[in-house]
């Protein structure tokens, strides 16, 4: 893996702009799994990763999202799978902030919560952030459109 000093200002492909956003939000450098991870997703290559719990996943997966996707997009454009509702909202949470400096708006869905408020944030939202029983839910009720998706992230694929 690459050292643990890379910059994202020095990984490629990653726009001044949102390394200006996370420069904000106090990372400037990225963690082993970011470094390692990044340049590949950007460049749209399948990956498996596995690294231990607070090693930066949700940044590595995430800041290649919010790059490949089309600034301003307001249809799902990316699916991210989690087990539980807990990992839903941390992971919307993670990403929100970030995306919205490409005007990127991320939804999280998980059972347990009005489901028509989930509905109207999916239709606004490029990132979908879904435990599976929700996303069967809006599926059936046919309340997403999953038809521009081009991005699926399994998070937690293990469990």
């Amino acid at each position: 893996m690459p050292a643990p000093t890379t910059r994202f200002a020095d990984i490629d492909g990653i726009d001044p702009r949102l390394v200006s956003v996370l420069e904000r939000r106090e990372m400037s450098t990225a963690f082993p799994v970011q470094a390692a991870v990044i340049p590949p997703a950007l460049a749209a290559r399948d990956l498996l990763v596995q690294s231990p719990t607070g090693s930066g996943k949700t940044l590595a997966f995430g800041i290649p999202i919010i790059e490949r996707l089309d600034r301003g997009l307001s249809t799902p454009g990316a699916l991210i799978l989690v087990p539980t509702r807990e990992l839903a909202v941390q992971v919307a949470a993670d990403l929100g902030p970030i995306a919205t400096g490409k005007q990127l708006r991320v939804a999280a869905v998980y059972g347990g919560a009005p489901i028509h408020k989930q509905a109207r944030a999916v239709r606004e939202a490029a990132i979908v952030v879904a435990t599976p029983g929700r996303l069967e839910d809006l599926i059936r009720t046919r309340k997403i459109d999953l038809r521009a998706v081009s991005i699926l992230v399994l998070d937690e694929a293990d469990r």
